[in-house]
């Protein structure tokens, strides 16, 4: 039988059935460890069923994967949807920028989502929308507990797998609960002490969510470093600076201190966001950094 892996823990691997639209829980055959191959959430594999009547079995091979994240680990996804929210607590956009490098990365397509939009007294939302409308990803706002603009955040998961990423407390497990109300996730507060989103979500776990349509909701994150990236390639992953780049003067140019840099001249003009240069400099910076250390 084919299926999908939606959740792994303590040795146990548990395998969405496309036959059957069940879940069998199987170990992973002891050629796994002789080959050095870890199954992942999200991973295509074959497995059998111990007894046909049965709903255990045994993972026997895993299908070649199209794309891997490293943090959370998990296998096959065609869509991030990175999510924060407008206000309680306010948005980090230094993490997103983080979080969009890493995808850019891995050439796995982005999408935007800003919950608690019923919050947003200031409507931070539009200056927001400013500062990414050349990151190459759209910009959506919600409320999940309104229910404004949930229905046109829904449609984003049709036929796609998509993993939902973000920062503790901004509303993922709700939306999951929302998006699947089977899943039976345990939906945080935020802390009045720290303003910060207590964890809920302990692993990766994939849930059915429509025909072929599967989401993962992982576990939030507080900080995100870029590990591995070296400096020079940082620039590739800010798309906005790609129509800029041939009007500097040197070949490879970092858009720092070069003179004649296309890019840097966008920016003075108005036509890069100067957020999101700074965040790109700041980045930059901190690789350099990690480097030396």
């Amino acid at each position: 039988m084919k299926g999908k892996i939606i959740r792994a823990i303590a040795g146990y691997y548990y395998v969405y059935g496309y036959e059957d639209g069940r879940q069998h829980q199987c170990r992973a055959r002891g050629i796994f460890r002789k080959d050095g191959v870890k199954p992942l959430v999200g991973d295509e594999a074959v497995f059998h069923l111990t007894h046909t009547e049965d709903t255990e079995g045994s993972v026997d091979e895993v299908l070649p994967r199209k794309n891997v994240l490293i943090r959370p680990p998990v296998a096959n996804v065609d869509q991030a949807l990175i999510v924060f929210a407008l206000k309680d607590p306010d948005p980090n956009l230094s993490l997103l920028d983080r979080f969009l490098v890493l995808m850019q990365k891995q050439r796995i397509p982005s999408v935007i989502v800003f919950n608690k939009d019923d919050l947003d007294e200031k409507k931070e939302i539009e200056r927001i929308r400013e500062i990414y409308r050349d990151c190459g990803c759209q910009v959506y706002s919600m409320s999940i507990r309104t229910g404004e603009g949930v229905g046109e955040v829904r449609k984003l998961f049709e036929g796609k797998t998509t993993v939902l990423a973000g920062p503790s407390g901004v509303g993922k497990s709700s939306l999951t609960n929302l998006i699947c109300p089977d899943a039976g996730m345990e939906v945080g507060e935020v802390s009045r002490q720290t303003r910060r989103g207590k964890q809920t979500t302990r692993h990766a776990q994939l849930f059915p969510c429509g025909k072929d349509s599967f989401f993962f909701d992982t576990p939030g994150f507080s900080s995100l470093y870029l590990d591995g990236m070296k400096p020079e390639e940082l620039k590739d992953y800010y798309p906005e600076f790609t129509e800029y780049e041939p009007a500097c003067r040197f070949q490879g140019c970092m858009h720092l201190s070069e003179p004649e840099c296309g890019v840097k001249e966008a920016v003075r003009e108005g036509r890069i966001s100067r957020e999101r240069y700074e965040s790109y400099r700041k980045l930059t910076t901190e690789l350099k950094e990690g480097r030396r250390r």
